[in-house]
């Protein structure tokens, strides 16, 4: 089982505003790399770093695939471009953001891709859609599942509960 998170915060001419945008990638997903087992709810997000950006729609699924760790990475990063994604400085706004945050247990370190994903312990964007997707997927390395990591990042100091909301 793969897990991926996706976020949309520009909408596209032939498709529409940024939830049509994440629902159209699922298609490209099944077609390209497999099966989708799982599927979050949407949900808005406040932009980060920058507040005042278009803020973000994110989900998450998990997929079945029998792809190598970079062979995916290779063809999300194709589904990205395919849809408009442009990088021009870290953290912009963007059509399409797709991230592989784990390949089941796998630890992987290598100079194009890490997993499972760095920073997903601290992203409320990505664990909350995770939640719906995976509960229970225990991170290899923190020993936590999701639903533990999303309570620990909700019980800091300065966790900001406005930032992440169901898409309605």
């Amino acid at each position: 089982m793969q897990l991926i998170a996706l976020g949309s915060s520009l909408g596209l001419p032939n498709i529409g505003e940024p939830p049509a945008v994440v629902e159209a990638a699922y298609v490209d997903i099944t077609d390209r790399i497999g099966q989708i087992t799982a599927c979050s709810r949407l949900y808005r997000t406040k932009a980060w770093p920058d507040p005042t950006q278009p803020g973000f729609v994110n989900a998450a699924i998990a997929v079945d695939s029998r792809l190598s760790p970079l062979e995916l990475l290779d063809i999300l990063l194709e589904i990205e471009l395919r849809f408009g994604r442009k990088r021009s400085v870290p953290n912009a706004p963007r059509t399409l953001d797709l991230d592989l945050i784990a390949d089941g247990n796998l630890v992987l370190d290598h100079p194009r891709l890490q997993l499972p994903h760095p920073r997903m312990a601290q992203r409320v964007f990505v664990l909350q859609p995770l939640a719906d997707v995976a509960p229970y997927w225990q991170h290899p390395l923190l020993g936590s599942n999701v639903v533990e990591m999303l309570e620990q990042l909700q019980n800091r100091d300065d966790y900001d509960p406005s930032v992440i909301w169901l898409h309605t």
